[in-house]
């Protein structure tokens, strides 16, 4: 297994796909959601079951911003710990 730095460097570290909540309730409210978006399916019309899939999507990009927006801060706080750690 490659260490880190040459995972980062050959682009293979993918860390937001790695990530599968613990959390118990996961796994239920991800079922709902199927269920929903099933249900919403039936209801919609073709063209109005499109729209809602596009809206959906354009959630899940600011999501994603989001969540590297937070990995970003949580790394950069774990290495200024690390720094003050260090130089002290």
């Amino acid at each position: 297994m490659p260490n880190i730095l040459e995972s980062l460097y050959h682009g293979s570290l993918f860390p937001n796909e790695d990530i599968i909540s613990k959390d118990p309730n996961y796994r239920p409210l991800n079922s709902q959601i199927t269920e929903s978006l099933e249900a919403w399916k039936q209801k919609l019309s073709a063209s109005e079951f499109e729209e809602l899939e596009s809206l959906l999507e354009l959630y899940s990009q600011v999501q994603g911003m989001d969540m590297t927006a937070a990995f970003v801060s949580g790394f950069k706080a774990g290495a200024m710990t690390m720094i003050e750690v260090l130089m002290e």
